[in-house]
């Protein structure tokens, strides 16, 4: 990261565009204003009234960022949950942005990342198609607790 030095106002205007396309963590913000050169006072007060003027909020960068890599991506929720930790999100808004993600929806998603990597495997033998199967969607984020049923599942309907 190279450190540029711009006045208050043009930081101000590049930081308000940053947050204008695209949801933003708070962390994400405080190091793009360190990195044009603003002091910690400054960027602290930028920061405050770039929540008040609600450019940015945390609660709603949490709930798009989990919405959009578990829809796009096929993240389950604990890689979700540890890359927002990474960002430096509260573990409230971690938790808010977790339970967002519909219950149903997320089975689904499960169901058919596991039946297509099970497919994948077919001339595999069964304990390294369960293995390999397992691996996968535990890489992906989802829990070990809802991995074991599905791939039983799938390893009866398939038998």
């Amino acid at each position: 990261m190279k450190k540029t030095s711009v006045g208050k106002e043009q930081a101000i205007l590049s930081i308000r565009h940053f947050c204008g396309y695209q949801e933003r963590a708070q962390q994400e913000v405080r190091d793009k204003l360190y990195e044009l050169g603003m002091s910690k006072p400054e960027v602290e007060e930028i920061l405050s009234d770039l929540i008040s003027e609600n450019f940015l909020n945390e609660e709603r960068f949490a709930t798009s960022f989990a919405g959009g890599h578990f829809r796009i991506k096929g993240w389950g929720k604990l890689k979700i949950n540890h890359a927002l930790y990474q960002k430096r999100v509260s573990a409230y808004n971690i938790k808010k942005a977790l339970q967002a993600i519909d219950k149903s929806d997320y089975e689904a998603k499960l169901n058919n990342l596991a039946a297509k990597k099970w497919n994948t495997l077919k001339r595999e033998p069964i304990l390294s198609r369960k293995a390999k199967t397992f691996a996968f969607l535990h890489q992906r984020g989802f829990e070990p607790a809802l991995i074991q049923p599905v791939i039983q599942k799938l390893n009866k309907t398939n038998s």
